[in-house]
């Protein structure tokens, strides 16, 4: 990223949108010493007309991804401290959401542990205790609910107002009824922002645009993978069952008096997700309505393109015709769950836009092609706040404090950028707002993207395949399932049973006693090469990569705070040419932004495929087919040769992520197909099989291997994280070195830890909290069966008091708390013998 300005002050600042966003941002900037930030918006202010403008305020900070919980979570403290015209721009009233399924009752369990995970206040509710907080409610229609009080409502515009006062005071100026009509750049930099009214010189240009954002992009010449969509908004007729809540003395709450703007709503927001509707109270002295947001209605994108401006637009650009036909059967479900609304009808209504993203993200970051655009769009009011601080954080640190590359702009390969994936995977999205997803559950369109080179073996093999980068990756294969039949494992519950099978069991299995082929091609592959390259990536990494040709290393990326990036593998395979297995298309983009001129660094993913020959017979497998020395002694761990398997050329890595012997064996794409048959043939005597990711995740955790994204981040440094080995600071200065003198590995606060649940009948999936002497203080990470050690193996994070080998603690899996047991790792083979033979 591009280091801050040596004075902020003079770093001028132009943010395009002052919606919640935008006004957030700039509050932000300013309380960090920005002062020549401008906000344009081409509507009037404070109400420019974006989704801002209509938002109903919901705020549930509670996500399966921690990050969202953050940002909503700092959105939540920084507007309960904020106020307009005396009234508070967060409304406390908390949250409720009911189950009338036992799916979503299950899933409401789940959610409470998320919630523990992550450090929200909840609990678990029944069907009297939910109608005592929403007295409308038929509680003969639900099983239970889930109540968490410090979630509420965020009074938006006024928020607006609040921040946009406090950066004026700081030096930053809003300007209404400015159009943004082009974009200024020289040498691949951002220079400016062209607008009707005149043009303002930047050296930082963010696009706060919301579901405009698009249109932005294009000026930049900037690709942003966002869908707008409209979602329907009704509001009821005065319904005296929401008269204002009194207090025990007779009189209005204090929060409801006259003249009291902005309490509008007392109650919980309420949320009945098996019909995809949500319920808020617009309540003021004397009396109430009800306001009723569906997204139970078909997919209605919208061209950003070809929105009307402020001034065309009937109501505003972001609220179009209410389409009561499509609301027709939401009113049926209001008034089943709701049964005052049966005597009640709706008074008016609106089809409000907003944005949605091929996998539910905000796209958040600065472009590498024009240096100093930066995106901050998909943000819901929601998350505004927190992503607002993320971004500020960003642009004047170089980096922000909690974990976004679930929220990275590079995130999304070129697969996964036509507007046709956009818009698919946009509009289901929407479909799925409410539903309950579990977490390996794919989308099914479109569908198949992305094949290795392997695909018809692998469907010829019955082959279970997910979906990852747009890659089909198999799980398992049905033509393993006679290796199963004798196989004794606990039966699982329906949750982690879903997208599993016994057959995981017999692929890792033959792994550890004979050989399986693994698809390793999704696994991303940059070459990096030039007269630098060395000096380079010493530069960028945390071990010593000063290693003769041949030799292959783990290696970290850090930012400047220590925080880990990436993981790498390295293979010299020449003096100035390295090939380089990462993981996300981030890492291309981060070595792209540094990469001096002698060295070039590019992604060879797609024209190379990759299998994995791993077990104990994986020598005797290959070693007949090629003539060079697979001996431990003719070729050791973590070593590269460069040679031919039957009549193809190779690049083959002894690594193994499996803690097996065996290679990483990379052709080019052509020769892929020509390679699995080779090998295929010859395993046939060795008794081989094909085997899928369910048994690979089972067999690294086995091993003691991390994940990155999973169980570590940006949030965490190498020690803490299990990694200190793959760091050298003694090698020279390298990016995080700095951050990481003076920790001592001793003293951490808390650690990557390994954890076998008790009970070889439990099994957890991730993100589940960690209990210790029965409160929250932890959470997993990854976790799956470990075939080889007959029980479920999670790892998590906790304070290093309680990562102690037999410790007891327990993990809470829908509403139960398991018994676990902190463990010595790795589980398997720690003197590393199997995979040195």
């Amino acid at each position: 990223m591009n280091a801050p300005l040596p004075d902020p002050r003079e770093a001028r600042v132009v943010i395009i949108g002052a919606g919640i966003v935008g006004c957030s941002l700039a509050d932000e900037l300013t309380a960090r010493g920005w002062r020549r930030v401008t906000v344009l918006d081409q509507g009037p202010l404070p109400a420019p007309g974006g989704s801002t403008s209509h938002a109903p305020g919901l705020v549930f900070q509670t996500n399966p991804s921690k990050t969202l919980t953050e940002f909503a979570a700092y959105t939540v403290r920084k507007f309960s401290a904020l106020r307009t015209d005396g009234a508070p721009c967060f409304l406390p009233v908390g949250g409720l959401e009911v189950a009338t399924t036992e799916a979503r009752w299950a899933d409401l369990h789940r959610k409470a542990g998320l919630a523990a995970s992550w450090g929200v206040r909840g609990r678990l509710l029944d069907p009297q205790q939910c109608r005592k907080l929403w007295p409308l409610l038929d509680e003969t229609r639900i099983l239970g609910g889930f109540h968490t009080p410090d979630d509420g409502l965020a009074r938006a515009v006024p928020a607006c107002r609040a921040q946009m006062a406090r950066a004026g005071r700081r030096g930053a100026r809003f300007l209404e009824r400015h159009t943004v009509t082009g974009i200024e750049r020289a040498g691949g930099r951002v220079t400016g922002v062209t607008t009707d009214r005149g043009t303002f010189p930047a050296d930082h240009v963010v696009s706060a645009a919301g579901f405009w954002g698009p249109v932005i992009g294009a000026l930049a010449g900037v690709d942003v993978p966002l869908l707008p969509l409209a979602h329907q908004y009704a509001t009821t007729e005065p319904l005296p069952e929401l008269a204002a809540p009194h207090s025990p003395d007779g009189g209005l709450l204090p929060s409801l008096e006259e003249g009291s703007p902005g309490h509008e709503a007392a109650r919980p927001v309420l949320r009945f997700q098996d019909r995809d509707l949500y319920f808020r109270e617009h309540l003021d002295a004397t009396g109430g309505r009800l306001g009723i947001g569906s997204y139970a209605h078909r997919p209605l994108p919208v061209d950003p393109f070809t929105v009307p401006a402020y001034d065309d637009a009937p109501a505003m650009p972001s609220s179009l015709p209410f389409t009561p036909e499509d609301f027709a059967p939401s009113w049926r479900d209001s008034a089943a769950l709701l049964p005052a609304l049966g005597r009640s009808r709706i008074a008016d209504g609106f089809n409000g836009v907003f944005s949605f993203t091929p996998d539910g993200m905000p796209v958040l970051g600065e472009s590498r092609t024009l240096r100093g655009f930066w995106l901050a769009e998909a943000v819901w009011v929601t998350h505004s706040a927190g992503v607002a601080r993320a971004v500020a954080e960003w642009m004047t640190d170089g980096r922000p404090r909690t974990d976004v590359h679930a929220c990275d702009l590079t995130r999304f390969e070129d697969a996964q950028r036509s507007p046709a994936y956009t818009e698919q995977r946009g509009a289901q999205n929407f479909i799925e707002v409410y539903d309950v997803i579990h977490p390996l559950q794919p989308m099914e369109q479109p569908r198949p993207l992305r094949t290795s080179p392997f695909y018809p073996r692998q469907q010829e093999l019955g082959a279970y395949f997910l979906e990852a980068g747009g890659w089909e990756r198999p799980h398992w294969y049905e033509a393993n399932a006679p290796l199963a039949e004798d196989i004794r494992l606990p039966e699982r519950d329906a949750w982690s049973a879903r997208h599993w099978s016994p057959i995981a069991a017999a692929e890792a299995a033959a792994t550890r006693e004979r050989v399986a082929l693994y698809d390793m091609t999704p696994l991303r592959r940059l070459e990096v090469t030039g007269p630098g390259a060395l000096d380079f990536l010493q530069r960028m990494t945390t071990n010593q990569l000063r290693k003769k040709p041949g030799t292959v290393t783990y290696t970290l990326l850090l930012d400047q705070a220590g925080g880990i990036r990436s993981d790498l593998t390295v293979a010299r395979l020449a003096p100035d040419r390295f090939q380089i297995g990462a993981n996300s298309p981030a890492d291309l983009d981060w070595l792209l932004r540094h990469a001096p001129e002698d060295v070039s660094v590019r992604d060879t993913t797609s024209g190379t495929c990759c299998i994995g020959v791993w077990g104990p017979l994986a020598r005797d497998l290959v070693q007949p087919l090629t003539r060079d020395d697979f001996s431990h002694e003719g070729f050791g761990y973590f070593r590269a040769k460069q040679t031919y398997v039957g009549h193809v050329p190779v690049t083959a890595l002894r690594l193994s992520y499996v803690g097996e012997l065996g290679w990483e064996l990379y052709t080019t794409a052509d020769l892929g197909l020509r390679l699995w048959d080779t090998l295929w043939e010859a395993g046939r005597e060795h008794g081989a099989v094909a085997a899928g990711r369910s048994a690979f995740t089972s067999l690294r955790l086995e091993k003691g291997y991390r994940s990155w994204g999973l169980d570590m981040t940006t949030e965490h440094h190498p020690y803490e994280a299990g990694l200190g080995f793959a760091v050298r600071p003694g090698k020279g200065d390298f990016t995080g070195r700095a951050a990481l003198r003076g920790l001592d590995p001793a003293t951490l606060a808390r650690k990557l830890t390994c954890l076998t649940l008790d009970d070889p009948a439990h099994q957890v999936l991730g993100s589940e909290p960690v209990l210790v002497d029965g409160a929250p203080a932890g959470y997993v990470t990854s976790a799956a069966y470990g075939y080889t050690v007959g029980r479920c193996i999670a790892y998590a994070w906790l304070p290093a008091a309680a990562a102690v080998p037999g410790t007891a603690v327990h993990i809470e899996y829908f509403g139960h708390p398991l018994p676990a047991t902190v463990a010595e790792e790795p589980l398997l083979d720690p003197g590393m013998t199997r995979i040195r033979r």
